[in-house]
């Protein structure tokens, strides 16, 4: 994929993003619909999405993160029914200190957004074991990081990507998680929603600055025969979603900073704007089920 071509589809998916988009699958295909407008589709609320939350980072581009993780725990709380599960796609912490955890947990403990599943970002290992994260998240997988579980006839995958760095920067799972991935798979019917989800994206968005995972091919490769996947990516702090066959592809924004979109500027980083500005560039995503098809409803801070 061209470094214009990547470009071009991050800005037009980006233009959706004002207010907050809701995108409708079905058999497949994505339409994007502007929030507040007329959707008569309702179905049960199945989970919330949150990423790259960041607590301990104080720079310029959000000297307070945990304020504005918090203004997304009230507007979560404030839904008019409670999604049953909340998916963290990692990056919880800016430097995987304890003390960052910490706060981390109490802050995420006031969601009003059923039970917590977590996968680490690059930023939770940073010593390159993960002890923190893995002392607090690592009872669902053995201490492993990647598991699954089914709620409400979806299979649920957590896969780990930033624990083997390929060159470049490029995430990879590695070939014992792939066999874990494959087995798992293979006791599931093709017509069970799939919903992945991981850290670093699982199609490359942007090679150069390493967004991307180097053997998510073969991932994709046992997901393809599934009727319906939802692959949910942070780290890249923005909305860029493509589908593909019948795989819905989807990053979300971030809780503490925005990133430049891909290729703009000299590389990847916190990117500072106006104060005015921060909060609509800042969100979450709600999922919502209906008729075996999911709703993914992208909402900012304002």
């Amino acid at each position: 994929m061209s470094d214009a071509f990547n470009r071009r589809t991050a800005l037009h998916c980006l233009a959706f993003g004002g207010a907050g988009t809701l995108f409708t699958l079905s058999g497949g295909i994505v339409t994007p619909v502007a929030l507040g407008a007329p959707y008569a589709a309702t179905g049960t609320p199945l989970f919330l999405q949150i990423s790259d939350t960041h607590i301990g980072f104080n720079k310029e581009a959000n000297p307070d993160v945990a304020g504005t993780l918090n203004q997304t725990i009230a507007l979560v709380n404030a839904m008019p029914v409670a999604p049953a599960l909340t998916l963290h796609t990692g990056d919880i912490t800016h430097l995987s200190r304890a003390a960052e955890f910490d706060t981390a947990m109490q802050l995420m403990g006031g969601l009003k957004a059923g039970e917590l599943h977590t996968t680490p970002g690059e930023h939770d290992v940073t010593d390159g074991t993960g002890s923190e994260y893995f002392a607090r998240f690592g009872k669902a997988s053995a201490g492993r990081g990647y598991y699954s579980f089914d709620h409400q006839g979806v299979h649920f995958v957590a896969l780990v990507n930033v624990m083997h760095f390929q060159a470049g920067g490029l995430g990879a799972f590695g070939e014992d998680q792939l066999a874990w991935l494959k087995d798992d798979l293979a006791a599931r019917t093709s017509s069970t929603p799939v919903v992945v989800f991981a850290h670093m994206p699982m199609w490359t968005i942007q090679e150069s600055w390493g967004w991307g995972t180097a053997d998510a091919e073969v991932a994709l490769g046992y997901l393809r025969r599934f009727g319906s996947v939802t692959i949910l990516n942070g780290h890249i702090h923005q909305i860029v979603q493509k589908v593909e066959g019948n795989i819905t592809f989807h990053t979300a924004r971030s809780t503490a900073y925005p990133q430049p979109a891909p290729g703009v500027g000299t590389g990847p980083g916190p990117l500072k704007v106006a104060p005015s500005e921060l909060p609509g560039m800042l969100g979450m995503t709600s999922i919502t089920l209906k008729r075996h098809h999911l709703s993914l409803a992208d909402t900012t801070l304002v």
